[in-house]
């Protein structure tokens, strides 16, 4: 018995037609996840290390136990402090952030939790 193999597609509903298109739906979801997964590879190596200088403040402010808190409405920025900053806490936000242009300070101070934060 002889075979023909043709490049016409099976009669739809039948289930050739189904087969052909388990397969292919396959092999566009594998295609798929291999693009989504690459895209999150190139995109987390490129975000790797890319803190604002502003975030890294806030972060090491608060690292060394600071408790000044944010206060932002209408778009306004006000620092609040209740609780006394330790030493280095207190020194660092008088070098490194009161030092800052108002526009950078404010970019530090936006990251600083909120006074609605617990």
């Amino acid at each position: 018995m002889m075979t023909s193999r043709s490049n016409v597609p099976p009669e739809s509903g039948t289930d050739d037609a189904r087969s052909a298109d388990t397969e292919r739906a396959e092999t566009d979801r594998k295609r798929a996840l291999e693009n989504a997964r690459r895209n999150v590879s190139s995109t987390s190596d490129r975000d790797s290390g890319t803190e604002t200088p502003s975030l890294k403040l806030a972060k090491e402010y608060l690292s060394l136990g600071g408790h000044r808190r944010s206060m932002i409405d209408d778009n306004i920025t006000d620092v609040r402090q209740w609780d006394e900053d330790p030493p280095e806490a207190e020194r660092f936000w008088k070098e490194r952030v009161e030092t800052l242009s108002k526009g950078k300070r404010k970019q530090v101070e936006d990251f600083l939790p909120t006074v609605n934060t617990p």
